[in-house]
């Protein structure tokens, strides 16, 4: 019988991350947990364990500050704990105008949801290629298929995401290693609460999904190794049609979207 392997999960204190980490559990993987709250991660990893008898460690940490994604892979290093999945689902976005949100809230969403991606993708796929072995998710949005007026850089980070990885699955097809990018629309869960957008258009006529529908899509797109995976087939319709329709239509209509309702 093969060895349980170690899956690792950024954001993992709730929403997709949290449900992630119950299917993972739920198959007899190992868990890394990571997040900010060290309280939530200790509840989460004592439910986990008595549940499915998997080992869970958890390791409290914000990974928007600089040091913190290298901190993580020494750290598991010094332990001898390798790490058979990577799923980076730590992100936020915030809602405003660019030009009156403030410089903090601008470069916190682009460090934790492009640098620390890229840097964990980095340090992680190094051990992966040694062993020719290994699975890389990313969690974008469908935000990234297009512009995002009143959440500008979120959607922007989002299409690096997307881009970022797409490339690099393309460059690591025989590798042994796959990549995958998954990109949920709009979900129940602390984002939006944090991000200021409850009171949108989106999540207040237009509809979320439930978070433990849309963990199950990333999941199987994970362990099936697909490149590109959109959660819902409505959400897929939409992506695709961004392709077809004019820019400025589609930055209009996403503006309309995110515009808050009474």
């Amino acid at each position: 019988m093969p060895s349980p392997q170690t899956v690792l999960i950024t954001g993992a204190s709730g929403g997709i991350g949290y449900e992630l980490a119950k299917l993972f559990a739920r198959d007899q993987h190992n868990l890394i947990l990571v997040a900010r709250s060290g309280d939530k991660l200790a509840r989460i990893a004592t439910g986990l364990q008595s549940q499915f008898g998997v080992m869970v460690k958890t390791i409290a940490l914000d990974l928007a500050a600089p040091p913190a994604p290298k901190f993580l892979f020494d750290q598991l290093q010094r332990e001898g704990i390798a790490v058979d999945t990577l799923i980076n689902n730590a992100g936020y976005g915030a809602f405003g105008e660019f030009a009156q949100m403030p410089e903090e809230g601008i470069l916190g969403q682009i460090h934790l949801n492009i640098t620390a991606l890229t840097q964990l993708t980095k340090l992680f796929l190094a051990p992966m290629l040694t062993r020719r072995s290994g699975r890389i998710m990313n969690v974008a949005s469908t935000a990234g298929f297009q512009a995002g007026p009143l959440m500008a850089v979120y959607y922007a980070t989002k299409a690096y995401v997307i881009s970022f990885s797409e490339a690099l699955a393309n460059e690591l097809r025989n590798s042994g290693v796959t990549v995958t990018c998954f990109c949920p629309g709009a979900t129940h869960t602390g984002f939006a609460k944090r991000a200021g957008t409850e009171g949108s258009r989106l999540f207040k006529q237009l509809g979320a999904m439930d978070a433990d529908k849309v963990a199950l899509d990333g999941y199987r797109a994970v362990m099936e190794g697909r490149t590109l995976s959109i959660s819902g087939v409505h959400n897929w319709l939409v992506a695709e049609s961004v392709r077809f329709a004019p820019r400025k239509a589609v930055t209009a209509i996403s503006r309309w979207i995110a515009e808050k309702v009474d």
